[in-house]
């Protein structure tokens, strides 16, 4: 299989995953490298995402760096899909859940615009609402779910870190998102509060999709969050990725026409959308109403 058709994410997460226990071992690259006998050249492709990898060079440096066996056969069958064309990340495969592939993609990125019509975005989410939406995967065991709701809202600070500056973060909510019922009137009342509050901050965004409008391009697209990264070290950026969930894992979208598409979603969505100011109100409505009952 022609390496460069392979999909970019898999390399990408795993080459990160490996930077960061590196970093954490206090090592640096060419001492890695020379601790292994890999050239540097070969060290560099693998934690930018260049190539391939295989399972033996990644068991040695995590091995080499006093990784935790799970983290190791996590990261061992995250190679294997180094190679693959398109990638799919099924949850209750060789790659646990409560490892998040994704966030190491959200952090790393300039810009992150989110279409959510189902469920409030992770980086928004109160941990009263975080524990109710995990507790609703049957398929994780409850200390499962516990750690993936751990994982959920360590990622929210992203949005307040000083270095590097935090992404710019658009999210568009379907109306539907502000009256589903998730937890009780109490956790509800004080989601919604905290989405307008949120919505405040200097890099944030959220509005709002009236049902109202109907079906729309948005609705055919569904739930999805677009990642745009920065240059970096490279004259070019690394390519913006497609992320969507779905019930039995996680779909990484990186080619061209596939950006492409979900940019003209994200545009009927920008089009259809509340203003901010128009969206808080909404939001502020709404949460008054739940408390109320």
């Amino acid at each position: 299989m022609a390496e460069d058709r392979a999909s970019s994410v898999p390399r990408r997460q795993l080459g990160r995953a490996l930077r960061e226990l590196r970093t954490e071992a206090r090592m640096t690259l060419d001492g890695a490298a020379e601790a292994l006998r890999f050239g540097r050249q070969k060290m560099w492709r693998i934690e930018t995402g260049r190539s391939a990898v295989r399972g033996r060079d990644v068991r040695a440096l995590c091995e080499l760096y006093a990784a935790r066996p799970e983290l190791v056969a996590a990261l061992v069958a995250l190679a294997g899909e180094t190679r693959s064309t398109g990638w799919f990340h099924a949850y209750g495969g060789l790659i646990p859940a409560w490892f998040d592939l994704y966030a190491g993609l959200e952090a790393a990125a300039c810009r992150l615009r989110e279409h959510a019509d189902a469920r409030v975005p992770v980086l928004l989410q109160t941990p009263g609402y975080a524990a109710e939406a995990c507790a609703a995967r049957p398929d994780l065991s409850v200390r499962d779910r516990e750690r993936l709701a751990e994982a959920w809202l360590r990622r929210q600070g992203l949005l307040r870190r000083r270095l590097p500056a935090p992404p710019r973060l658009d999210v568009v909510l379907s109306e539907a998102v502000l009256l589903r019922a998730v937890g009780g009137p109490a956790t509800m009342a004080e989601q919604l509060r905290h989405l307008a509050e949120v919505g405040g901050l200097p890099d944030v965004s959220v509005r709002v999709v009236p049902l109202a409008a109907g079906v729309h391009l948005g609705v055919v697209a569904g739930a999805f969050v677009l990642l745009d990264f920065p240059p970096g070290d490279r004259a070019e950026p690394d390519p913006s990725v497609v992320y969507r969930e779905l019930p039995t894992g996680a779909l990484y979208l990186d080619r061209r026409e596939e950006i492409a598409a979900y940019e003209r979603a994200w545009a009927s969505l920008d089009a259809l959308a509340l203003g901010e100011e128009e969206s808080r109100r909404l939001m502020l409505k709404v949460a008054e109403e739940v408390h109320h009952g």
